[in-house]
C-alpha cells in the first residue's frame, strides 16, 4: 500500500510540526507506546495544549 504523506498533511490537524507529520502510522505508533493519543484526535483547542494524554483526551468529552 502506498503512503499518501501529502494528502495526509493536507487533513492533518495536528499544530506540532514533528517528523511524523502525514505518517499517521507512524504517529499513532509512537503516541500509543507513550500512553498517548495524536493530536488529530482532539478538538482544535484542546489539541493546541499539545496535552496528548488520555486523561486530557476523556475530558474533552466529558466537558460537554
Amino acid at each position: 500500500m502506498e503512503c499518501k504523506r501529502e494528502e495526509n498533511r493536507e487533513e492533518c490537524g495536528c499544530t506540532y510540526n514533528c517528523s511524523k507529520r502525514g505518517l499517521c502510522c507512524e504517529c499513532v505508533k509512537y503516541h500509543r507506546e507513550n500512553g498517548e493519543i495524536p493530536g488529530c484526535f482532539f478538538p482544535r483547542d484542546k489539541e493546541m495544549s499539545y496535552d496528548r494524554s488520555i486523561r486530557s483526551f476523556i475530558e474533552c468529552f466529558s466537558e460537554r
